[in-house]
Order: structure tokens, then C-alpha cells, then sequence
């Protein structure tokens, strides 16, 4: 889901100095806009995944549609999560699950977490913003709000990614069109919510969480390009090292929020492990697979099913209602968040113009 972070964070890792994130989606995130692999370009990228092999990118759609299966549900997990949990020990439970996931593949392929301490200090407040505070967050937001609203509020943060990289990004400018990217998505984010009707029906408080949520992606991910860019770890190295941070983190804040559960519930548990393992680990390495076969660009796509998906899941399985506003609102926030990440053509400027002389 997010968009997640855990693929998303990875990827900007990888830039020195290229174009703002968005998308995800992560998260990985994002969307958020997946970099490319350490030292490329998005053009490099892009013909590495052309040179595969037929065989191997012909199933590439397979695994995008399992990846955005897999994020938009993780919305529906922690709903049916804090039914048992804690939001702090979902949010525990999800970090844990997927460091699991990400820990195994490491000593699989027998790679090594990063010696730094510099870089540990810095994984340290990227876990605070990419996972402990927007995971937590969110499980707080689904106590009072559906999750088909929380996996909506998650596509803004592309829009908040865009205003925030203005101000702290010099080399980002702005353009009319990802300005009226901006607008257009916090239109639809007011039409989600039925701005007209005073936001009858809307528990604000739950809702400023879950805005606040996908705000912190962004935050987290200004952060680490700026301080954790070019560091020469693999991908899953640093996202293995962010994860067992954030885990440590919550595993000194959780016991002084909540007290242990008196028993295991056998369905949030089950939700708790899927949110972690699936939708935090094996999500970050589906993610990491599509951008190296694909690119970033085909595989950024995937952020635009979450919500989609998220609001199916809400309403065919968990019953949630759902007003003529939602949807359309949602298309909106997306067409946004699509606008805040397109690049306006580029002109051919190498050849005479039709009619002009050659010389």
C-alpha cells in the first residue's frame, strides 16, 4: 500500500539527483514515482528491462496485477487487524512480519546490512516517517473511518509529495501542469469527503489521520534522498535495515501505549501477517522485480489500482457503504496525482523545421 513504502523508499534511495518522487508505492509506495536502481537513469532502466528475456517479461503482468491485488487489500487487513489489535501492535506486527520476509532473502542471497552508523542514523528517521508514524496512523484512522476512505486519502501523496519538493527541493520546479495537478487532486480529496454538506457523515478526526499518514511518505522520502542517496547498498539491504528499525521503534513505544492481548485472534492475526509479510515484504520484492524488468515507469502504474482495488475490497467484503462521491472523487484525486507526475513532452530541436532552409 503504500503505496508500500518499503519499495517506494528503496527507490529513492537510489537517486542522487533526479526527478521528485511521487508515487510509491511501497513502498512502497509513491504515486509515487519508483527511481530507478542505483546509479541509472530511468532511460538505463528502461533498456536493462528491454534486454531481458521474452519468456521472463511476458509474465511481468501477472505479477503487476498480484502486486496491486496485494497493496489494495492491505487496507482491508488492518481494518480487520485493529479489530483484534491494537493499532500500535498491527502496526508491530506489520513491520516485524515483513523484516522477517526481507531478513530471509537477505541471507539467501547472502548480502550484508549496511556497517555505517551514519547510515543507521539516518534509516532511523526514515523508518519514523516511512513506516512507524504512516502505519500507525492509518490503523488509528480505520478505527473511525472506513477503509475504502483511508485507501483513498493514501493516492495523496503524490499531491503532498509535489508541494512539499517545491520547498524543499531546489531542482524541483513547478509547472502549470503539476500545479493544476495539485488542485485537481485536493478538489477530489474535498469531493471524497462531501465538502458541500459541511463533511456530514465524515469523522474528521480519523480522516486528518489518514491524510497525515500519506503526508509523512513524502516527508520521509525528501529526507532520505537528501541524506541516503548514492550510499552504494543494495536495495534490499537498506529496506531490511529501515524495517528492523522501525520494529525496534514500536517495540519500545507499544508496550507503554497498550497492554498485551489476553488472547490471539485467529482472523487479525491472520490479517496482521498478511499486512506484514505480504503487503511490506513479499510486496517490496515484487516491486523491486517489475522496475528491473519493466522500468520505473510501467511499474509506478501499480499505484493507481490501490485505491480502486482498496475501495472494492471495502464494500464487497467488509460491507461498507459507499456514496456516489467516493468513486468520483477518488478518480479525481488520481487524475491529480497523475498530472503532479507527467513531464510535458520533449521538443525535437535537432532538424530543420518543415519549410525552413537547412542551413
Amino acid at each position: 500500500m503504500c503505496y508500500e513504502v518499503v519499495a517506494r523508499i528503496v527507490y529513492v534511495m537510489s537517486t542522487t539527483a533526479g526527478a521528485s518522487t511521487a508515487s510509491a508505492h511501497a513502498a512502497t509506495s509513491q504515486p509515487p514515482s519508483a527511481e530507478p536502481a542505483a546509479g541509472q537513469t530511468a532511460a538505463a532502466a528502461a533498456s536493462m528491462a528491454a534486454a531481458k528475456p521474452a519468456g521472463r517479461a511476458r509474465g511481468w503482468q501477472f505479477r503487476f496485477a498480484v502486486l496491486s491485488l496485494i497493496w489494495g487489500f492491505s487496507f482491508l487487513f488492518i481494518k480487520v487487524g485493529t479489530q483484534g489489535f491494537a493499532p500500535l501492535q498491527v502496526t508491530l506486527g506489520r513491520v516485524a512480519f515483513g523484516a522477517l520476509v526481507l531478513l530471509t532473502m537477505l541471507a539467501i542471497k547472502r548480502e550484508r546490512l549496511p556497517r555505517s552508523v551514519r547510515t543507521w542514523a539516518h534509516l532511523a528517521v526514515a523508518a519514523l516517517f516511512l513506516n512507524v508514524l504512516p502505519f500507525s496512523l492509518f490503523a488509528y484512522s480505520e478505527l473511525t473511518i472506513p477503509s475504502t476512505l483511508a485507501g483513498i486519502c493514501n493516492a495523496t501523496s503524490p499531491l503532498w509529495g509535489m508541494a512539499l519538493s517545491v520547498v524543499a527541493l531546489s531542482e524541483d520546479r513547478p509547472t502549470r501542469r503539476r500545479v493544476a495537478g495539485l488542485g485537481i487532486g485536493f478538489l477530489g480529496v474535498l469531493t471524497v469527503l462531501g465538502a458541500w454538506q459541511g463533511f456530514a457523515g465524515t469523522d474528521l478526526t480519523g480522516t486528518a489521520m489518514a491524510l497525515g499518514a500519506s503526508l509523512c511518505y513524502p516527508i520521509g522520502w525528501i529526507y532520505v534522498r537528501r541524506t541516503l542517496g548514492g550510499g552504494g547498498h543494495s536495495h534490499l539491504a537498506m529496506s531490511s535495515a529501515q524495517l528492523l528499525l522501525a520494529a525496534a521503534q514500536l517495540a519500545i513505544v507499544t508496550p507503554l501505549f497498550t497492554t498485551a492481548p489476553a488472547h490471539l485472534p485467529l482472523v487479525p492475526l491472520l490479517a496482521v501477517f498478511a499486512l506484514g509479510a505480504l503487503g511490506t515484504g513479499f510486496a517490496f520484492l515484487l516491486q523491486y522485480g517489475l522496475v528491473d524488468e519493466v522500468g520505473p515507469t510501467t511499474a509506478q502504474m501499480v499505484t493507481y489500482f490501490v485505491p480502486l482495488i482498496a475501495t472494492a475490497a471495502g464494500v464487497v467484503l467488509l460491507h461498507e457503504r459507499l456514496s456516489w462521491n467516493t468513486p468520483v472523487g477518488a478518480l479525481i484525486v488520481l487524475a491529480g496525482a497523475a498530472l503532479t507526475q507527467s513531464k510535458p513532452r520533449a521538443r525535437h530541436t535537432s532538424g530543420p523545421r518543415p519549410g525552413s532552409s537547412a542551413d
